[in-house]
């Protein structure tokens, strides 16, 4: 990522602080939860992404800083608001607002920011813009409740996984890439070029970061490993393994998965299992298939030290370790 930060490394610092600055309430526990977690660090990938392809259609005006906070003070309230869902206890390697404040606190704040997202929005005045992230939060709404209602199913099926993470996580790394082409003036077909990138490298994203759940490293990682498989939660790897799994391997996941709550064996078990059926490997496969789609979306893009940059950017998404 080194290359990124010498492209766009003063821009993100000045994002730092204006996460900092903007962020203000007359109530200090607001500026208490907000502050936790936007100070415990981040990728900072949204506004990464937006900022990348803001240069690349030549776009550093004076709202380029305010949306790139925009974008981050979106994801941190769908963070906020996921951890209550999931009742977390770490985020980012730390202890998570909710178990530090408690739901209400948490739910409120995640609330608060979204609105002061679109306030700052308003004060930006451009309302394509506007159109487009209020289009990408309606989605990740969506994909959050379609995840409640089927992210326990065992008969997921890949393409059901796909339409979830499409919504929940890719929806807002759409919206980055394509409010960059917005507000470089780009032409339709180059801004939806820029949309698509943005589509297909949220998605790689998201199985990737399912895939890491079960090989990470918990300090690096910043949650629990195994946590997703603990709630029961069905991605990629475990859809390919039920899929791919004999008759009897699959009744035994299935027994697991509709049993109370599973144990340290009952995981140890799922997961060697996952791993006798390449689940891991597959995901990580179709995560690269994305990203190959990501790179065929910048071909009419012309050379720039930005658009190498987003080809970097793509490939570290399938490279992390955490």
């Amino acid at each position: 990522m080194q290359q990124i930060t010498d492209l766009i490394g003063d821009e993100l610092q000045q994002v730092e602080r204006g996460l900092i600055d903007t962020l203000s309430s007359k109530v200090s526990l607001i500026n208490k939860v907000s502050g936790y977690i936007i100070e415990s660090g981040g990728k900072r990938f949204r506004p990464l992404m937006y900022l990348l392809v803001a240069r690349c259609c030549k776009y550093g005006g004076e709202h380029n800083i305010p949306l790139a906070c925009v974008f981050e003070y979106i994801h941190t309230a769908t963070l906020l608001h996921d951890d209550v869902i999931d009742q977390a206890v770490t985020r980012r390697g730390n202890s998570s607002a909710n178990s530090v404040w408690g739901d209400r606190a948490s739910m409120l704040v995640g609330d608060f920011l979204f609105s002061k997202a679109f306030s700052m929005l308003v004060e930006i005045g451009n309302l394509r813009t506007m159109q487009v992230i209020s289009d990408a939060t309606t989605k990740v709404a969506e994909g959050e409740t379609l995840q409640t209602a089927r992210g326990n199913d065992p008969e997921l099926t890949e393409e059901e996984y796909i339409t979830i993470i499409a919504n929940k996580t890719a929806s807002l790394l759409e919206a980055a890439c394509q409010v960059g082409a917005i507000m470089g003036e780009s032409s339709p077909a180059r801004e939806n070029s820029f949309k698509e990138y943005g589509l297909n490298i949220g998605i790689a994203f998201q199985m990737a970061d399912d895939t890491l759940d079960y090989v990470s490293e918990d300090q690096k990682f910043g949650k629990a490993i195994c946590k997703d498989l603990q709630e029961k939660k069905i991605t990629l790897p475990l859809i390919h393994t039920l899929r791919e799994a004999s008759s009897k391997d699959r009744d035994e996941i299935l027994a697991f998965l509709q049993g109370d709550s599973l144990n340290t064996e009952d995981v140890e078990r799922i997961t060697l299992l996952i791993k006798e059926y390449q689940g891991v490997p597959y995901a990580n496969a179709r995560a690269r298939d994305y990203i190959n789609a990501s790179f065929a979306n910048l071909n009419d893009i012309e050379p720039s030290p930005a658009k190498d940059a987003l080809f970097a950017t793509a490939n570290y998404v399938v490279e992390r370790k955490w």
